[in-house]
């Protein structure tokens, strides 16, 4: 018996694997570069080059970028930078073994920097990173057989989400900005960040469109030796090529910046008051189609016996795809900023959701938002410091419909952060904390794999009676009651004078063996 089949890929996720290490080392102070006094700020970044599977072992190669601002031990409190990379290799052991490819879920720096003397600073970052596996795997369902005499079907309806490919590709970004007026010439750059803010991106034909914003901030001596500082928020826009999407296509996207680069140029007037930014946004993204599916769950025939192989089919079927917004306001108390402070130079922060759960109005999320801020103060000697903390919080977002047993991604990202200080050790975080959702609810599917074929037993056919009266059970079905009795289902409703398909408990009725003569 020819059966018609559909091919259904998914992404089978992977158990999540987390590891904390440690890396570290010592850095000297270049010749070039003037004796460290005292550090002001430090920062890690995590940059993983490779992952691969070694036995039971998932090994992790990369570096951790480090900047380091400090101020010289001379006497005139100008200040310096250093930067660098330390590279690792961390052994990360895996219960299972990972199938498909490896993903970097999450990964966060903590850098420390001790003073060994002031031609020599010793660095230790903790470093803590989630990983996982993603496997494409395809399921064949069945939604027909070939039409003969005497055969019956009955379908299910079922809407399930279809694998169309996973994008994994690079965009880079090159864009520029000019000092404002009221700013230093640049003379020489001490610290430099770049930092994702917004990314929006929709599926076009063939195409995925791009729309973000990046943060981009500079703290630089000018030509005549003054600290100054600018900030620049750049908006940028482009497409990369998706080959067979569609606008009607649903997709989740994980991505960042990575590779920033910035440098000066010199403006119309010969000044080197031209800021060149570029970096390379980095992203996955997985693209589903939504596909309306009439599956075949059972099957008989008045010519001979039929017997269908079933197996459970795990599909999923997409709930929604959202993106929501939560407004964080704190007040934090900072004794230690007490002494006057004249300005906040520059905000930054980064996120890590720590727990995630259905609750019975939304997915909650229980994270940490980790903000750092440059200010100035009162102390001619020591005009710059850094503050550096964080603020827990917990949001649940609206997810109407969502139940426990359903699966969801939630990609996270920091569009706007802020700090205004109120005085008397007080200050106001503010941030607005962008989450995207692709929540999908489980579709079981019990799949008719194969069906074998048999010749009627016509003995014991003979031997059923050729009429049966019946009193209709709680739960009972035309389709099971024709089955059974070796009938049609018009037949029973024909005789009985039924309308619709739906039977009453207690309800009365005669059925005919098919090919039954006496009426």
């Amino acid at each position: 018996m020819e059966q018609l089949k559909k091919a259904i890929r998914k992404n089978v996720a992977g158990r999540r694997i987390t590891d904390q290490f440690y890396v570290d080392g010592d850095v000297n102070v270049p010749d070039a570069k003037s004796d460290i006094g005292r550090v002001v700020y430090s920062r890690g970044t995590l940059r993983v080059d490779d992952m691969k599977t070694v036995d039971n072992y998932i090994r992790v190669t990369g570096k951790i970028l480090y900047q380091i601002l400090y101020v010289l031990e001379s006497e005139e409190q100008r200040m310096s930078a250093l930067q660098g990379k330390i590279p690792f290799e961390e052994m990360v052991y895996a219960e299972e073994e990972p199938k498909g490819s490896l993903l970097l879920k999450e990964g966060s720096v903590e850098l420390s920097v001790s003073l060994v003397h002031s031609r020599k600073v010793s660095l230790k970052a903790m470093v803590e990173i989630e990983l996982s596996s993603e496997n494409e795997e395809e399921d064949i369902l069945t939604l027909d057989v070939e039409e003969e005499p005497g055969l019956y079907r009955r379908w299910e309806p079922k809407e399930v989400l279809k694998l169309h490919s996973v994008k994994k590709d690079t965009y880079r970004i090159k864009e520029e900005f000019a000092l404002s007026n009221t700013k230093e010439t640049i003379g020489n750059i001490l610290l430099a960040e770049v930092s994702q803010r917004r990314l929006d991106t929709r599926l076009g034909t063939d195409e995925l469109l791009l729309r973000g914003e990046m943060v981009v901030f500079i703290l630089y001596e000018s030509v005549d030796g003054k600290t100054d500082w600018a900030e620049q928020t750049i908006p940028y826009e482009g497409r990369i090529e998706c080959y067979g999407a569609e606008d009607t296509m649903y997709h989740h996207l994980i991505g960042g910046v990575i590779d920033e680069n910035i440098d000066v140029r010199m403006d119309a007037d010969g000044e080197m008051r031209i800021v060149g930014v570029e970096a390379t946004l980095e992203m996955r993204a997985a693209i589903y189609s939504e596909e309306k599916l009439n599956i075949l769950t059972d099957i008989y025939s008045l010519k001979q016996t039929l017997k269908p192989e079933f197996a459970q089919v795990e599909a999923a079927g997409l709930v929604m795809q959202n993106y929501s917004k939560y407004k964080l306001s704190e007040q934090i108390s900072i004794p230690e900023l007490r002494s006057e402070i004249l300005q906040v130079c520059h905000t930054d922060g980064s996120l890590k959701i720590e727990h995630t759960e259905i609750v019975s109005d939304g997915i909650m999320a229980e994270g940490v938002l980790h903000i750092c801020f440059l200010y100035i103060k009162a102390d001619d000697e020591a005009p710059f410091e850094v503050w550096q903390g964080m603020v827990p919080f917990t949001y649940v977002i609206e997810c109407n419909g969502a139940e426990a047993d359903m699966e969801y991604d939630i990609g996270t990202i920091l569009e706007q952060v802020s700090v205004g200080i109120l005085g008397n050790g007080e200050a106001e975080v503010k941030a607005t904390v962008g989450f995207q959702i692709f929540l999908r609810r489980p579709e079981r599917i019990l799949n008719i794999q194969d069906i074998g074929e048999e010749p009627l037993d016509l003995e014991q056919l003979s031997r059923a009676p050729g009429i049966v009266g019946y009193i209709v059970k709680d739960g009972d079905e035309l389709w099971e009651l024709a089955k059974r009795y070796h009938t049609t289902i018009e037949g029973i409703k024909s005789i009985n004078q039924i309308e619709g398909d739906t039977l009453k408990p207690g309800e009365k009725m005669l059925i005919f063996k098919e090919n039954m003569s006496i009426l």
